[in-house]
């Protein structure tokens, strides 16, 4: 009597719980696909920017076979075409503005953390920012790298970068005449309030055969192309595993029902 007993409990639950998988089974086909398509597009996401920085690198190449242009040129080119003109090479011939120097926090360098010193330099009526390079911070935060604005004449070769807006934690105000101007993120409008001129949008970015300024380590594309398919392959490979894990699931469901 008490097997009977057993054995109609355990009917019993087999049957409740293959109605609540029949409950289920329409949304958890749902939310599996839902989730192997977000993995599917975040592959196809990196794939694009692998692409993205495989013709920026071949454009550098072009560009750098090139004679280095002058500022003024580059600023038809922006203004008056539609050309990019991000990694241009050009030639600056002009003159440092006095005690402009603006350094530019949480800059990484072989796991040092520094600053990348800015400066204006004036060619003509234009005044660019000038990127000089990196020195190394201090541990306490509150003491600033012994550097001092560069003076003089110059000509300067490097490659035009547009100013990327990143993401700000909090709003930058500046004093004026106080200088160098700690900063976290570069505001070319701010800038150009504090030292009554407007400033070119964008930043030349010293080569690193320059002999002025400091440790020229910057590079163009910080992550490669191979780093985003090794993530595109991490995400469809995520994919792939989720979808067989859920067809693995949906096969035990069914062996549980059919009990």
């Amino acid at each position: 009597m008490s097997k009977v007993v057993h054995q109609n409990k355990q009917n019993t639950f087999i049957t409740s719980l293959s109605m609540r998988l029949a409950k289920i089974r329409l949304p958890w086909l749902i939310f599996t696909l839902l989730v192997f398509i977000a993995l599917v597009k975040l592959g196809l996401w990196q794939n694009d920017r692998a692409l993205e920085k495989e013709q920026r690198l071949i454009r550098i190449e072009q560009l750098n076979l090139q004679a280095k242009v002058s500022l003024d040129s580059i600023v038809t080119l922006h203004n008056k075409s539609s050309e990019e003109i991000n990694d241009f090479p050009v030639l600056l011939k002009g003159v440092f503005l006095d005690d402009a120097l603006f350094l530019l926090d949480n800059q990484v360098n072989k796991g040092q953390l520094g600053y990348r010193v800015l400066q204006i330099f004036l060619v003509d009526h234009y005044a660019v920012l000038v990127n000089l390079g990196w020195v190394l911070g201090s541990i306490d935060r509150n003491v600033l790298p012994n550097v001092s604005a560069i003076k003089g004449s110059f000509s300067l070769t490097g490659h035009v970068r547009i100013v990327e807006p990143g993401i700000l934690l909090m709003q930058q105000s500046f004093e004026k005449n106080k200088w160098p101007v700690r900063v976290q993120q570069i505001e070319l409008d701010k800038f150009s309030t504090l030292i009554d001129r407007e400033l070119l949008p964008f930043v030349v970015y010293l080569d690193t055969n320059s002999n002025v300024g400091y440790k020229k380590n910057w590079q163009p594309i910080v992550m490669p192309p191979e780093k985003h398919r090794g993530y595109a392959f991490q995400w469809f490979s995520l994919a792939l595993a989720w979808l067989s894990l859920m067809a693995w699931s949906a096969g035990i469901f069914k062996k549980t029902e059919k009990k």
